[in-house]
């Protein structure tokens, strides 16, 4: 979807939320964010032979499925999205989907990207003259460059990417020695580039050692990618500034204190992860470059912060996020493939953009609940579904037991379980 199509998708998200599963797919369809093809594979229950799940991992047994949803209402950058996210957290597209109404209705989302490079690591692990060291790394630099550029990196050079720089570190190691460590920064394009990273240190292990005479330990890539950060910027205007002065008081809080970071970054994630998950790519690189990135100064702090300007709320996130959008499970997961083709994602840069954007969102529902009604109340009252069907209530008596538990949850600001089996046994002695 482009700008063009604002209007429109304003239309087919209204009351997306009451449309029922078919209803839905034929909306999106609509829309353009699917086809029928994807209709009718979603529609059969998103089934996929085991065959394929041989070729990802070993020792199969099957599939778990995850529910993926449609995150509505999202303009980022003046472009339109409908976002699949893989879940199973009740209340992630829900809150993200009424807070994206918010900032699109009263505000705006913008992106950036920083850098462009992935990081490789080649060590050193007790290198025994590292002024001679890094004096030949550096002297060889450009020699490197153009032998794996041409001998393994060629691919990535037809794109435009490759090697680009290589820096050499000295890392202490605790004992009064140092580790000589390579870092090797490669432009991967649209690709994660996880195995050509490692493939490219494994080239220069040979060469290394050749001239410099230090035994090479390892090579890895590394998943804390501050040569490539993204930044997503989110503005509300006509806020009312006693709500504003709570959402920048939480967010102080969790810069300062790690405790709250730690809640406050993984709300952010909640946001993020089900996008990855939807489009294949590896959450758990993503989410040890966010932590690391937070941890940065020696403190783990929030990824997002919120101030006050020029009588707007102005959010901001930061991090890495290194995604792809071509190779593995990306190009082979039916449903990786569908949720790339929904959002329309023309690179992984993009791609990346997004997933800071619903992530910043994500933070922004989640510092509004907790600083108005509280968590508790917005997240129980949409749990209620869950509540009702673990007590065991039939499709009939669900709407009348979700009716009468979101009753005390409004008297008590608490519900249970235990409280959803003890109202239907009632409801089923007054039949």
């Amino acid at each position: 979807m482009d700008k063009q199509n604002l209007d429109l998708a304003k239309q087919y998200f209204s009351g997306f939320s009451k449309l029922n599963f078919e209803e839905r797919l034929d909306r999106l369809i609509e829309l353009g964010a699917l086809s029928t093809e994807d209709k009718k594979f979603l529609s059969d229950g998103c089934k996929m032979d085991l065959s394929l799940a041989e070729k990802f991992i070993e020792n199969v047994i099957g599939y778990f499925q995850l529910p993926i949803g449609v995150a509505t209402n999202f303009v980022i950058d003046k472009k339109a999205y409908a976002i699949p996210m893989a879940v199973e957290e009740t209340s992630i597209i829900a809150a993200a989907s009424k807070t994206a109404k918010w900032v699109r209705d009263s505000g705006r989302i913008t992106t950036h990207i920083v850098g462009k490079e992935v990081i490789g690591q080649i060590q050193v692990a007790k290198v025994s003259d590292y002024a001679k060291f890094k004096k030949v790394i550096l002297q060889e630099k450009n020699n490197f460059m153009d032998m794996v550029n041409r001998d393994v990196a060629h691919g990535l050079v037809r794109r435009g990417g490759g090697v680009t720089d290589i820096i050499v570190r000295a890392v202490e190691r605790g004992d009064g020695q140092f580790m000589g460590v390579v870092h090797v920064l490669v432009d991967a394009c649209d690709a994660m580039g996880a195995n050509i990273v490692n493939q490219v240190c494994e080239y220069l292990k040979g060469p290394i050692q050749e001239l410099t005479g230090e035994t090479v330990t390892m090579c890895i890539l590394s998943n804390l990618v501050d040569s490539k950060v993204t930044h997503a910027r989110v503005e509300v205007d006509n806020i009312d500034m006693t709500l504003a002065s709570k959402i920048v008081e939480a967010s102080l809080f969790a810069k300062q204190d790690p405790y709250r970071a730690a809640t406050n970054n993984k709300g952010v994630l909640n946001g993020i992860d089900p996008i990855l998950i939807a489009t294949g790519n590896d959450w758990r690189a993503v989410e040890a470059g966010v932590h690391a990135y937070a941890a940065r100064s020696g403190q783990y702090r929030s990824v997002t912060s919120w101030n006050i300007e020029d009588d707007k709320l102005v959010g901001k996130f930061e991090a890495p996020l290194v995604l792809g959008i071509v190779g593995g499970v990306t190009k082979l997961h039916p449903m990786a493939q569908m949720s790339l083709r929904m959002l329309g994602v023309e690179c992984a840069e993009e791609l990346s953009k997004i997933c800071a954007s619903v992530g910043l969102i994500q933070n922004l529902g989640a510092l509004k609940a907790l600083t108005t009604e509280g968590i508790i109340e917005g997240h129980m009252k949409l749990h209620i579904k869950n509540l009702a069907l673990g007590a065991g209530a039939k499709d009939s008596e669900a709407p009348i037991l979700q009716e009468r538990l979101e009753k005390v949850l409004k008297e008590t600001k608490r519900v249970s379980p235990s409280q959803a089996t003890e109202i239907l046994k009632e409801m089923r002695l007054e039949v």
